[in-house]
């Protein structure tokens, strides 16, 4: 059997903040932007993924969810309680400060891992932690 990842979804608030940030902090490019029954998806990837589909999803994409799933999931995102994703780079610090320059808010500067990377967070304008890692260097 042969699997491999083919879409992961972030739930978003705001589409418009949150491509602000995917398509124009980190470079992602749009591959779908999609409304139905009031609800809103955008699809983004990388460039040099062009099988992997990161969607941006209202939270609790459920047209049949209560009205109080809808505010607990709503709740929770705005806590940062929900994962995010973790990106691999190159070159960690370099991301980083790209970033950083285009408005993200950091949550965690570059920083050797005692399990074997390097890596930094920021949070999307949604709440969601988003990871960058690369191997550290010997």
């Amino acid at each position: 059997m042969n699997v491999r990842l083919s879409q992961c979804f972030i739930a978003v608030d705001d589409h418009d903040k949150a491509l602000a940030f995917y398509r124009d902090a980190l470079g992602l490019e749009v591959r779908n932007d999609v409304g139905f029954e009031g609800m809103r998806w955008v699809t983004v990837g990388s460039p040099d993924q062009p099988d992997v589909e990161i969607v941006l999803e209202p939270p609790l994409a459920d047209p049949n969810a209560s009205p109080a799933d809808r505010q607990a999931v709503a709740e929770l995102l705005a806590k940062g309680m929900l994962r995010g994703v973790i990106f691999a780079s190159e070159d960690v610090d370099k991301t980083f400060e790209t970033i950083r320059a285009a408005g993200g808010e950091v949550l965690q500067e570059p920083v050797d891992q005692p399990y074997g990377v390097r890596d930094c967070a920021f949070r999307d304008p949604s709440g969601n932690m988003v990871r960058f890692t690369q191997p550290r260097k010997p």
